[in-house]
């Protein structure tokens, strides 16, 4: 979709840094930040599935020959390989100007006192931890410039929290703080910090959270139209492109037929 004239001008020669960069939403706010471009914009897209952002990258080289992109595999749970990788960036992409933390994950609906621990862990190493681990390893840039966009994915989950989600709903209410708190320290800056705040998105999330199972996946979605990672990728690239005087603190997004988490109609 495009963002209009001035929306591109202020995109131009920008780059982004995006976190799970390989599929999903992170994959099409690569795409519509190249398109609301004109492809003039330099992508940093990191991802655990390296031959995922392998295929992208020979996509984006195809269809937008002017774009530059830098493409390597991150796991951004492994704390120690943050900061390494935004030192070790090649000098023309150190420079970021937007930092798109969308890596997330949720992992089974088991209620309390039956979840597992290790999928305690890893759902907040994935949503929260390496989210803020990124965010601090981006910011100096940022400050050094005093300028700069943070996104950050948060949830519906995160707003108003469901059975069977517990977890990934305390996850996403930590994102939620975090962005709240961290919009506040740099209130006396003008780095913007946005929080994009999906409901109901058909990607791979469902498919990962019932780990494999694509029945059960694809029945989330049945009988509704969900938003699709596009829609969230036009809201994430309207939002870093507004004037600089302008910030979309919170944005909540869902398609059409839901009101809530639990509030879905479904013809």
């Amino acid at each position: 979709m495009s963002q209009g004239r001035k929306a591109a001008e202020r995109l131009v020669g920008k780059t982004v840094l995006i976190t799970g960069a390989s599929a999903g939403i992170g994959k099409a706010t690569t795409l519509e930040y190249l398109n609301a471009s004109n492809g003039e914009m330099k992508l940093i897209l990191a991802a655990r599935r390296l031959e995922k952002l392998e295929e992208l990258k020979k996509a984006i080289d195809e269809e937008f020959p002017n774009a530059k992109v830098h493409a390597a595999q991150l796991d951004i749970t492994e704390a120690g390989k943050i900061k390494p990788f935004i030192a070790n960036l090649p000098e023309e992409f150190k420079d970021i100007d937007i930092l798109v933390n969308n890596a997330g994950k949720a992992l089974g609906t088991d209620r309390v006192g039956e979840i597992a621990t290790q999928d305690i862990q890893d759902v907040f190493d994935t949503n929260v931890t390496a989210l803020i681990n990124v965010t601090q390893a981006v910011l100096p840039i940022f400050q050094a410039k005093n300028s700069g966009d943070i996104v950050n994915l948060g949830s519906v989950a995160g707003r108003e929290a469901y059975p069977t989600g517990s977890i990934y709903c305390a996850s996403k209410f930590a994102v939620g703080a975090f962005t709240d708190s961290l919009r506040k320290e740099l209130i006396n800056t003008k780095i913007r910090v946005i929080l994009i705040a999906p409901g109901l998105v058909e990607t791979e999330f469902s498919l990962v959270r019932y780990r494999g199972n694509e029945d059960q996946a694809k029945n989330v979605y049945k009988g509704t139209t969900p938003l699709m990672a596009d829609d969230v990728a036009d809201l994430i690239v309207y939002a870093t492109s507004r004037k600089q005087n302008t910030v979309i603190a919170d944005a909540l997004i869902f398609p059409t037929n839901q009101a809530s988490p639990s509030h879905i109609f479904r013809g």
